[in-house]
């Protein structure tokens, strides 16, 4: 119960996007969007790319083969009619659906791998949640409510999930579980590249267990 408890604190997050036609980063987001400002746990977080442009990885997520199975390549299309969304797409879902409170940016990854780095503006619900004993009570935290025994998913929240990589399978498997529990489609996004993708293009995370911000150079 501690987890869903941590759930309705982050719910809160807002994200709120900048643009400065005069500033002078050599590396930005877009040509139009050097950067965008978003609230993490009542922190302001300021994401843009890394701007040395030398910079390479050097972790975890700087290889390129994993053991297949089980860290096998998942396809583009996760589910039928669940929408796969690339870092462009996910930043504004940021300045909009999670600033106006109708969505939520979910790590569905275990909380180990949250504590040690994640996306800003990002509530982790490990995917076991979504098939364990507590699904109902998380769903009820998205903003399903139960109508005559049945989920009514009208105020529920739009949903885009991710995990590490293009290989991990926690999100695919989150995004499944919530199908099957009559989840609608059109509110589940699939953020494929994950943190992977996220730190190779330079993105700003989170590394929550510190409480610190890392900072693009």
């Amino acid at each position: 119960m501690k987890n869903i408890h941590t759930i309705l604190l982050s719910l809160c997050c807002l994200a709120t996007l900048n643009v400065l036609a005069d500033d002078k980063s050599p590396v930005g987001i877009t040509p139009e969007m050097p950067f965008i400002e978003i609230q993490h746990e009542g922190q302001t977080v300021t994401v843009k790319r890394i701007q040395d442009t030398s910079n390479k990885l050097i972790d975890d997520f700087a290889k390129t083969s994993r053991a297949c199975p089980p860290f096998c390549i998942h396809p583009i299309m996760i589910a039928p009619d669940v929408e796969t969304v690339g870092e462009i797409e996910l930043l504004e879902f940021l300045n909009t659906k999670l600033k106006d409170g109708k969505g939520l940016l979910v790590d569905a990854r275990m909380p180990e791998f949250f504590k040690s780095e994640t996306i800003p503006g990002s509530t982790n619900i490990p995917f076991v949640l979504f098939t364990g004993e507590n699904s109902q009570k998380v769903l009820s935290l998205l903003g399903a409510k139960e109508v005559d025994g049945k989920q009514d998913y009208t105020e529920a929240k739009e949903l885009t999930l991710f995990c590490n990589g293009p290989w991990d399978d926690q999100s695919p498997r989150a995004i499944k579980a919530l199908i099957k529990l009559g989840y609608p489609t059109s509110k589940l996004k699939y953020y494929r590249g994950g943190m992977q993708l996220w730190k190779i293009f330079g993105l700003t995370t989170i590394l929550p267990e510190l409480n610190t911000v890392e900072k693009p150079k």
